[in-house]
């Protein structure tokens, strides 16, 4: 056990995560503004033959298509720094070639990365050639031992794996796509796009990548659900006449909920920290109410990211906006109830405190 946790299995994956997220931000845009106006994701744009938004999708879908060769690379990056680079790339497209897909990527940039450092560790050349390690000779030996192992011994079982879990959640009935979408909602949404969240995120990107559109939209429609229900939360109390956040937090909101809309749920992390226990309360009953209802109504965005920008490329939209309402609501309703009250003079200390914070006073210019 002590030598698997020197291993740090689980800081390679959530540092390749941290670097796919952008790729699929950027690539998730671009779809689903495409998708959005109409446009379709071609196998290839052929001039004059296609519109500015297919060429958005196209671009979008294209980028999406890479993400097992993105996570093998970083994960290999991860562990073995730049000579992982091209070994993990190499490995990762040949998961690709072969159908291994999201689980296969992962598990070739592990195998890239510890082969590199076995390379490095093992393999002695003489003085002449030790310039040829980082751009030759470690390429080569990672890329075809790896590669090899990846199309004879790891690309078989994955491939069976992934179709049994795939077959698996086709399977479940009503109660259990109601458990399982508030599961995945509760665990999206408690750490605001920390460790846990990017963990179920990897295991949502899996099963889109068979077909499976159902986890990553709960994911993502919990992530954009949570920050407005912070928002929601305020014209709540209001009604029962309550100040439930300080005047810093108020402003903190008026960046927050825009960044929800578009799917960034980092925002309102300043708030939760000055009141953990009930945000977290909040938004792990708001996600989990939000997940069951995305899941048993099936809501199934084609794209992994975009907030409500997700919802035209939907099969069923209006699920998308059920799932987001009722979201919103139950995080609101459940903030607006259980946070204390803010009192006036409290409020008033703390903008002091802010103001004292940003003082120039003490700037001198010579």
């Amino acid at each position: 056990m002590k030598k698997i946790k020197e291993l740090n299995l689980k800081g390679h994956l959530l540092t390749a995560i941290s670097y796919l997220i952008p790729i699929v931000c950027g690539a998730g845009f671009l779809i689903a503004i495409g998708m959005g106006f109409g446009g379709t994701s071609q196998a290839a744009l052929v001039q004059g033959e296609f519109s500015f938004w297919d060429a958005l999708a196209t671009m979008g879908g294209a980028g999406l298509g890479l993400l097992p060769v993105v996570i093998s690379t970083g994960i290999s990056f991860s562990i073995a720094g730049k000579p992982g680079i091209a070994p993990g790339f190499i490995i990762g497209l040949t998961a690709n070639a072969i159908g291994a897909g999201f689980i296969g990527g992962i598990l070739g940039g592990y195998l890239a990365g510890y082969l590199v450092l076995a390379i490095l560790k093992y393999v002695k050349v003489p003085s002449w050639a030790k310039g040829l390690m980082p751009t030759l000779i470690i390429p080569f030996l990672t890329a075809i031992i790896g590669g090899l192992i990846m199309v004879y011994i790891i690309g078989a079982p994955i491939t069976a794996l992934t179709s049994l879990l795939t077959n698996a959640l086709n399977s479940l009935g009503s109660s259990s796509l109601l458990v399982f979408g508030a599961v995945v909602g509760l665990l999206s949404g408690v750490d605001y796009g920390g460790p846990i969240n990017k963990t179920v995120f990897a295991f949502a990107l899996t099963m889109q990548a068979e077909g499976l559109n159902g986890p990553i939209t709960a994911l993502q429609l919990v992530n954009t659900a949570t920050p407005i229900g912070f928002g929601l939360a305020f014209f709540i109390a209001k009604l029962f006449r309550k100040n439930i956040y300080t005047t810093l937090e108020v402003e903190t909101l008026k960046s927050a909920v825009p960044m929800g809309v578009i799917n960034i749920v980092e925002g309102v992390i300043p708030i939760v920290m000055n009141d953990i226990v009930r945000g977290l309360i909040a938004t792990a009953l708001g996600g989990a109410a939000g997940g069951a209802v995305s899941m048993i109504l099936g809501a199934d965005a084609t794209v992994p990211f975009g907030g409500v920008l997700m919802l035209p490329t939907m099969s069923k939209p209006l699920a998308g906006v059920a799932a987001l309402v009722v979201n919103i609501l139950v995080t609101g309703i459940t903030l607006a109830i259980i946070k204390k009250n803010v009192s006036e003079e409290a409020m008033n200390v703390e903008l002091e405190k802010e103001e004292e914070d940003i003082a120039l006073d003490d700037i001198q210019i010579y």
